[in-house]
């Protein structure tokens, strides 16, 4: 038993360790690709409510350093307060190519596909990028995405990195969003085992048309999730941007972030089951428990130095918030995690924004 257990806190540490040294390989600059000939393009922004930082991440749209492009924001309700914001947005950017749509197509269980529908229908350019109205575009937002186009690729994407926690479970939220959901994504990514999210997803118009168009992406609870596997399916890549793009986070309630959590939990579980099935080993107290058995409670201080000390560092090179209080929302995401994996595996499905959606609803026929 003891065997077992040094093997296995040797493993997940194993796999810790090289897992932030495949993203802190990603920080060094890397040469742009440039793009040989003029390529169209059609920035869909889905939006909802105005939250805190949605006048600052929506107008990071008409920042964007590409000659031409092509912006559509995309409410399913006039009556919604981001519709008049966005209105005078638009105003203050007359040199940009940029409107609001406003309507649902109700083609898919997914609230947002439905939303997205019309200006999918309505986009001209050849290449599509949806990027969600919580995330800040950088001006060079579009050329970091066709850094990592090729051949093989038919979508990239990229997991958020939450910036400016407001308190506490601000940082928890950013905790899960870097060290976490990030981490692993862009360290899959790095072995070749690209992953979408729902953040950032950039397509061909066509080769997405051929698949089935949006109404193909609500096969599952998230589109995300349907995207890679539609990916797959037809042979192709999904490629991950080689850094994250920013989410201001800002100040968040304890069971707003259990909540989302939950609700990304079931959507791995719904998409990935395999996959999610060993994320009740992932963070830090599996292993300092396992050590605990067979060498005793007083190596867990050091080895928890070590699991946290290499996550701050990673935090750090990549300018993520790494303060005093963001090494304690580490260790509070990962004494969350075992209750999460737990919760997700109690029930399937989950109500988001009013509309309830259950894994039976996306199960193919």
């Amino acid at each position: 038993m003891s065997l077992m257990a040094a093997l296995g806190v040797a493993g997940l540490t194993g796999v810790h360790l090289l897992s932030a040294a495949l993203v802190a390989a990603r920080l060094r600059p890397a040469t742009v690709t440039r793009v040989h000939r003029p390529v169209s393009i059609t920035l869909l922004r889905p939006v909802h409510g105005l939250d805190a930082f949605d006048l600052e991440t929506l107008e990071s749209s008409f920042y964007l350093a590409w000659p031409d492009y092509e912006i559509i924001f995309c409410a399913a309700h006039a009556d919604d307060p981001v519709c008049e914001a966005l209105r005078q947005m638009i105003a203050r950017h007359p040199n940009r190519r940029a409107r609001l749509m406003i309507g649902e197509h109700r083609t898919t269980a997914n609230p947002k596909l439905n939303n997205l529908e019309k200006g999918w229908r309505a986009a001209s350019g050849e290449v599509i990028v949806m990027a969600d109205a919580n995330l800040l575009l950088p001006p060079d937002y579009l050329q970091r995405l066709f850094a990592v186009w090729d051949e093989d690729c038919a979508l990239v994407s990229s997991p958020p990195a939450g910036i400016r926690p407001g308190n506490l479970w601000g940082a928890v939220e950013c905790a899960f969003l870097n060290g976490f959901q990030g981490r692993w994504q862009l360290a899959a990514d790095s072995v070749g085992l690209g992953y979408a999210q729902g953040k950032t997803l950039m397509v061909r118009k066509d080769w997405l048309e051929q698949a089935g168009g949006l109404q193909a992406l609500g096969r599952n609870l998230a589109e995300d999730v349907a995207f890679t596997k539609l990916v797959r399916e037809r042979g192709g890549k999904v490629r991950l941007t080689r850094q994250m793009f920013a989410q201001p986070v800002g100040e968040r309630r304890a069971r707003a972030v259990w909540d989302r959590q939950l609700r990304w939990s079931r959507v791995r579980r719904d998409g990935f089951a395999g996959l999610f099935a060993f994320e009740i080993l992932l963070g830090g107290l599996p292993p300092a428990l396992m050590l605990a058995s067979f060498a005793g409670p007083g190596w867990i201080l050091p080895f928890l130095a070590l699991w946290y000390g290499t996550e701050w560092a990673l935090s750090r090179a990549a300018g993520w918030p790494h303060g005093p209080r963001d090494v304690a929302a580490m260790v509070l995401r990962d004494l969350m995690l075992p209750a999460l994996w737990v919760a997700a595996y109690a029930r399937r499905g989950f109500e988001w924004r009013g509309t309830r959606l259950d894994a039976a609803q996306h199960d193919p026929a």
